[in-house]
């Protein structure tokens, strides 16, 4: 049961579409390279990911909890040292991608390039649960969205 001084979970929502490729707005815009695993666990599903962007390098862990479009998300940075002391453990858990930052307005789409398989994802965090207006350089290129679909989180990806 949580204190009342405890701070408020974080909640993510997100929504998620299949692409057909990968848009030319989002190969020309600003990239980071992302290595992620997943420590081994059922209840609780724990990432550590490996970001690079620019020369610099950052390592972040994460727990979700929940599925669908709202989820809480728990995200804490950690040091290299800790990153390569957990790296082993995600061994058969891991996925390799480049990921694409597009503005549009008030958001930032997130084009995700997989490395290690032949998949482009779309994404986009709100501020709530609607729908978003899929921009129209992206609209050609959305097959579905998937934000329901298990086939297509991160994790299931990463097996």
């Amino acid at each position: 049961m949580a204190s009342t001084t405890d701070p408020p979970l974080d909640r993510e929502i997100e929504r998620k579409y299949l692409l057909e490729g990968l848009p030319d707005t989002a190969a020309a815009a600003p990239s980071v390279e992302i290595v992620q695993g997943y420590l081994p666990g059922t209840k609780i599903i724990e990432r550590i990911r490996r970001v690079r962007q620019a020369g610099k390098t950052r390592f972040v862990r994460t727990i979700k909890l929940g599925r669908g479009v709202s989820r809480i998300e728990i995200e804490e940075p950690m040091t290299e040292r800790f990153f390569d002391a957990l790296w082993p453990l995600t061994n058969g858990r891991r996925i390799r991608k480049r990921r694409y930052l597009v503005p549009d307005g008030d958001f930032i789409w997130e084009i995700d390039e997989f490395l290690d398989q032949p998949l482009v994802l779309g994404e986009i965090e709100l501020p709530d649960e609607r729908h978003p207006t899929i921009p129209q350089w992206l609209a050609p290129h959305v097959t579905r969205e998937v934000t329901d679909e298990p086939a297509f989180t991160n994790v299931r990806l990463a097996r």
